[in-house]
């Protein structure tokens, strides 16, 4: 299995640490597990877990879950209703470690049942509460969850770690697991490799069951190569968009974003950059199409270009009183539009789409550069807020909620390292109307409270849509078959370890689908 290329990996297997190789690799949801499993490939199904029931009440303002009896740690004891009251406890007293901004209230047990309750309505946020990683107060409760390694990870999922090296990890059977005769595959390899590249090359020639990349040729090179057992399915779990940092120079400034937004030529990024695997996202919203169709108001049917006007990029920075300078990029009191894009250098579709971006911006008349980097290296400078502008996918979800709260909730960036709102927004008025949203119970009332967070997307670009983001699914049947496909849609298939970890698939849901080919 592999998922994520990786330069190195260290014996580190906390779940609330986004930035592990662990993570990217898909691996914690194999040993961790959530109250709900959701099935982001056709919203709204989702599947009981660690909870078998959940039930609203004031509201929206508090929830209740009915925990599962007789499940157990992979160390033999017994999962209670306090490991879930302390988790929830945990998040709501440790900033960095709560993913998801969860504003939890308070929390508390009543038999078998935990109650968690919140100053306003939680309708649409229910896919960030319920997958919530539940870790075991035993362990937990004598660390500081924000440096714990978690080198040897206790959870209740279907598989504990067996081996590690810094060329891969072994995971195998957990004896204790509560699902056992769902457990078919014995053993899941994870090995490491450098860039997509390296990948592509030990799936196409065998070395790998199921992977998550972008792949140029995809067709040609991987599934007409043996295609009784090569397969694939990209389904369209949310944006791709160019993210700028709103407070540093350029980005900080709306024209400048207007021109950058006017500049791309979205169809060449998706047909060249992706290799037309992604489509290019041309209303200006963001709203994932088709994916939240249901939700689409009026103001998502307001386009954008299709293939960029550089010279209305250009008239907009005019207008605004930007000149243009002797080296040929515009300028204002003295400093230049310049700005640099960062992505992982191995994610190779992200930096053929950045490069070409930077390309486009230049002939707008700003100065913009691509910088590759290793894959933790991104990740902690847009944690840490550390760039101009970089490329990131969007939070796929079980409502259009999911991608907007995760663009624009400020609460996500207001620790030492920001989970989402990675531009770092910060709007009280956009806060409120996230609040508003997420207490809306019907579809109706969503789609009339996401209209205010659309328009503002669509006029202030905190963040640039420009494809749509592919939940990457290729595997190789010749072992195993129950994979999820587009007739049969019960997970979206892409690696990508837990339903709040990269992506919308969730590993643990498909491993326990599949069976060994007879």
């Amino acid at each position: 299995m592999e998922s994520s290329p990786e330069t190195s990996i260290t014996q580190a297997f906390n779940p609330f640490a986004a930035t592990e190789a662990a993570w990217g690799m898909g691996a914690t949801g194999l040993i961790y597990e959530p109250l709900i499993q959701f099935d982001l490939a056709a919203p709204p199904k989702y599947y009981p877990w660690l909870a078998t029931s959940y039930s609203w009440s004031n509201g929206g303002k508090a929830i209740t879950f009915a925990i599962r009896q007789g499940v157990k740690w992979n160390n033999g004891t017994p999962l209670t209703p306090a490991d879930v009251a302390f988790t929830f406890n945990l998040i709501k007293k440790t900033t960095a470690i709560n993913l998801d901004g969860l504003d939890i209230s308070s929390v508390s047990t009543s038999g078998n049942n935990v109650t968690v309750t919140f100053p306003s309505s939680q309708y649409t946020n229910l896919e960030a509460i319920a997958g919530t990683t539940i870790v075991p107060q035993s362990v937990w409760s004598s660390v500081d969850p924000t440096t714990f390694t978690d080198s040897n990870p206790v959870g209740t999922g279907p598989y504990v770690l067996s081996s590690f090296t810094p060329e891969g990890f072994t995971l195998k059977k957990n004896p204790y697991y509560w699902q056992p005769s769902q457990v078919q595959v014995p053993k899941v390899y994870f090995p490491v490799y450098t860039s997509n590249t390296g990948a592509l090359s030990a799936l196409f020639s065998g070395q790998i069951d199921w992977t998550g990349n972008f792949i140029p040729g995809l067709q040609k090179d991987f599934v007409d190569t043996s295609p009784t057992y090569h397969h694939y399915w990209e389904a369209a779990g949310g944006d791709e968009s160019l993210e700028p940092n709103l407070t540093k120079w350029p980005t900080n400034q709306l024209p400048v974003r207007q021109a950058i937004s006017l500049a791309v030529n979205r169809t060449l990024l998706a047909s060249e950059g992706e290799s037309g695997l992604e489509n290019p996202v041309l209303n200006a919203t963001g709203l994932t199409l088709p994916t939240f169709a249901a939700w689409a108001g009026p103001v998502a049917s307001d386009t954008v270009s299709a293939t960029g006007n550089a010279a209305a990029a250009r008239k907009v920075l005019e207008n605004a009183g930007f000149t243009l300078g002797g080296n040929g990029y515009f300028e204002k009191n003295g400093q230049t539009v310049a700005l640099t894009i960062i992505s992982p250098a191995a994610y190779t579709d992200m930096a053929q789409v950045d490069s070409l971006a930077a390309q486009e911006m230049r002939s707008a008349g700003i100065d913009a550069t691509f910088q590759g980097l290793a894959v933790n290296a991104w990740n902690t400078d847009v944690a840490d807020g550390d760039f101009q502008m970089t490329e990131h996918w969007a939070n796929g979800g079980i409502t259009p909620y999911n991608q907007y709260e995760g663009w624009l909730d400020s609460s996500l960036a207001s620790g030492s390292a920001a989970t989402g709102d990675f531009e770092r927004l910060n709007d009280p008025a956009i806060n409120a109307d996230l609040a508003t949203l997420a207490g809306a119970s019907t579809l109706a009332q969503q789609t009339t409270d996401l209209l205010p967070i659309e328009q503002f997307v669509a006029a202030n670009l905190p963040v640039i849509p420009v494809t749509t983001a592919s939940d990457w699914f290729e595997y190789n049947s010749q072992n195993y078959t129950g994979w999820p496909t587009q007739a049969d849609p019960y997970d979206s298939g892409q690696p990508s370890g837990t339903n709040n970890g990269p992506g919308s698939g969730s590993d643990e849901v498909v491993v326990l689908h599949l069976r060994p080919r007879t």
